[in-house]
């Protein structure tokens, strides 16, 4: 690494650790910058705001996330469907044991959809990608019936399985109740594909 990522990569931990204990919004830059030992104006030749540093933290685990969507995408040799529900179930698991001890993870991501929503559309995008290569492996085997557009039917389970995406929609809900819900939902979607 160089000296410049390894700063940024020094910033971006202290952020994290930071803003997981103390929240997004009671977090400033002077205070990455001291627990960093070097001066916020240092810290501003890397990011621009605290909001750039929130956006970097979530895109670093979200690519570590994509690598996992691109390795169920590469096993083409296995049936799609069970594929596509692996794919959706980790998302779910993610998202839900990340929230359970850290509300100030939410905090930082709630933060970032309403300053940012540009950034969420993006991320979609990303899993989309191998969403369709999941679907398409699946349509060239037989096992999904054609699809005029699979882009459009991947956008369509995302939607589908947004709930199972978003802290907000099951705040109060067991994980057990959480996976019944999402199991219905995916024997309902994989019916409709083949």
């Amino acid at each position: 690494m160089t000296e410049t990522t390894d700063t940024r990569e020094q910033i971006l931990r202290a952020a994290m650790t930071r803003i997981l204990h103390y929240g997004y919004a009671k977090t400033t830059m002077a205070e990455i910058a001291k627990d960093c030992d070097m001066s916020a104006g240092n810290i501003y030749r890397f990011f621009k705001s605290k909001l750039d540093i929130a956006e970097a933290i979530v895109r670093g685990f979200n690519q570590a996330f994509y690598q996992l969507f691109a390795e169920i995408a590469r096993r083409s040799d296995e049936p799609a469907l069970p594929r596509l529900t692996e794919l959706f179930k980790a998302r779910l698991e993610r998202t839900y044991h990340m929230m359970q001890n850290k509300t100030k993870a939410l905090e930082m991501a709630d933060v970032l959809a309403r300053e940012r929503p540009i950034y969420y559309v993006e991320e979609l995008a990303q899993e989309r990608i191998y969403i369709v290569q999941i679907l398409e492996q699946g349509r060239k085997s037989g096992e999904i019936k054609s699809l005029d557009n699979p882009n459009f039917t991947a956008e369509m389970l995302q939607i589908a399985l947004m709930k199972f995406e978003s802290p907000r929609f099951w705040a109060d809900e067991s994980y057990e109740e959480l996976t019944r819900e999402f199991d219905g939902v995916m024997k309902l979607l994989e019916k409709s594909l083949t």
